[in-house]
């Protein structure tokens, strides 16, 4: 039997099936919309999200006491993200559900007589398993200003928030990949369903043995591959492993019940033969399970997400996994230091863009560092100092030698940034080296001034900094 003339049965079936083993609870067309309120103009599971914002937030008080937060906030709290301000931009809609979902939002509330603000949140970061992750299918959405409607054919929630739509595509047909690399960029024009792409953190075009990953807004030209990368051969063959234990172990026969329901009764059979004889491993399943699985879902969304200027960015494979292996690398101390090294880009590849995220991966993991940003010349400086504020990160930018004397010395916990050769002047002016193994030096075009007497005046102002 083939049925794979169909993008349902090549591509779309295979997804669901593969996202519910990786701890994705499906949802019907009918039931998806039901939680909608019977509305296509509305994109958030309602319910879902009301019950999880009671489930993942509550009040700590002094002596162990614990308070829920009032139905009056939780009411607010949806209120909140429901209201998408797409008319102050796009990119700057999306931005405000991004800081909604990551800071979370700040709520009044009188205990026992005393008022306070609290934060609530709208997704547990911390505990994954702590959210509720539902998947649906051909996820009907009405067009801005035109009496139609644009249909993606998978949609990701996370407590109820659509995080991330998938474009499915048969590839037997001609550029079956940007077939749906280009219907993700037509559902975003200003006539398509902003209002479902307004929350997006993740786009995904597959095709099989082919794919594609984005973010909003993301031109075209811009779409990456994403690959898993492994300590050694080993690793890569016990990954392996492990997806083709995965696409082959069986849904449970509810779960199987449900997704063939709708669907004629040979599809069905159809697959139940392909699992006896053993599903191969395609593309589109390390894509599935290197990006969407939930933990990886969120560490992606929290950190590897950037806003610059208006543009919305995710992390390369590439950067996702350096960053990730140089923050476990320094997080452990030695003899008094912490182990540095450098990260290889070639020009144009995303520098500034790492620095900011591996700044944030810092920030994030170890406590009270001081970060100091390193160029080798006067318009890197510029560039660096404007992505981190225009990426909401707090900067002190030194005007000099004296300047950066002073900001190493203080007990600001700003980021700093500076042009190299500042350092001989401040090294001069500072009082004594900072022994500090807390201050870490990430220095961008760093091939030009790892050796020298250049880094010499670094490693003397700072013996014990990580570089």
């Amino acid at each position: 039997m083939n049925l794979s003339f169909k993008e349902d049965h090549i591509s779309q079936i295979p997804a669901l099936m593969l996202l519910q083993k990786l701890g994705y609870t499906y949802l019907t067309q009918e039931e998806a919309l039901l939680l909608r309120g019977d509305k296509t103009t509305g994109v958030l599971l309602e319910p879902v999200l009301r019950e999880q914002l009671k489930n993942i937030n509550s009040i700590s008080l002094l002596g162990g006491k614990v308070e829920p937060f009032s139905m009056q906030n939780i009411d607010n709290a949806i209120e909140a993200i429901r209201n998408l301000p797409l008319q102050e931009g796009y990119i700057a809609g999306n931005e405000y559900v991004y800081n909604l979902i990551t800071l979370g939002k700040a709520m009044e509330q009188s205990i026992d007589g005393d008022k306070k603000s609290y934060t609530l949140n709208y997704i547990d970061w911390n505990n994954p398993r702590n959210n509720i992750f539902h998947v649906t299918e051909e996820f009907t959405v009405t067009r801005t200003g035109v009496n139609d409607t644009y249909r993606p054919d998978l949609v990701l929630f996370v407590n109820g928030i659509p995080l991330v739509v998938i474009e499915c595509k048969r590839p037997d047909v001609k550029n079956s990949l940007q077939q749906a690399l280009s219907q993700h960029l037509r559902n975003q024009h200003e006539d398509g369903i902003r209002a479902l792409y307004g929350y997006s953190m993740l786009l995904l075009a597959l095709s099989n043995n082919e794919a594609s990953y984005a973010t909003t807004g993301t031109p075209g030209k811009f779409w990456s591959v994403w690959r898993e990368q492994y300590v050694d051969k080993i690793e890569e063959a016990e990954f392996e492993r492990r997806m083709v234990s995965l696409i082959n172990t069986p849904l449970k026969t509810t779960d199987r019940d449900k997704l063939f329901s709708t669907r004629f009764k040979y599809v069905r059979q159809y697959f139940e033969e392909q699992e006896m004889h053993g599903m191969q491993v395609c593309e589109q399943d390390r894509y599935l399970a290197g990006l969407c699985t939930p933990e990886r879902l969120l560490d992606l969304i929290f950190n590897f997400i950037v806003y610059d200027a208006g543009i919305k960015k995710i992390a390369r494979y590439q950067q996702y996994f350096a960053i990730k292996k140089t923050t476990e690398r320094v997080r452990h101390l030695e003899d008094g230091r912490r182990k540095g090294g450098v990260i290889w880009h070639t020009q144009g590849s995303g520098k500034s863009l790492t620095m900011v995220m591996m700044a944030q991966a810092i920030a994030l993991h170890l406590k009270n560092p001081k970060i100091l940003l390193v160029t080798d010349r006067t318009e890197l400086d510029k560039q660096i100092a404007g992505t981190f504020r225009k990426c909401g990160k707090y900067v002190e930018r030194a005007t000099s030698g004296a300047d950066l004397s002073r900001l190493l010395e203080s007990n600001s916990d700003a980021i700093i940034t500076t042009v190299v050769n500042k350092f001989e002047n401040a090294v001069k002016r500072m009082k004594r080296p900072l022994p500090s193994p807390d201050i870490f030096v990430l220095i961008d075009e760093g091939h030009r001034t790892q050796y020298g007497e250049l880094n010499v005046q670094m490693q003397r102002a700072l013996p014990n900094a990580c570089f």
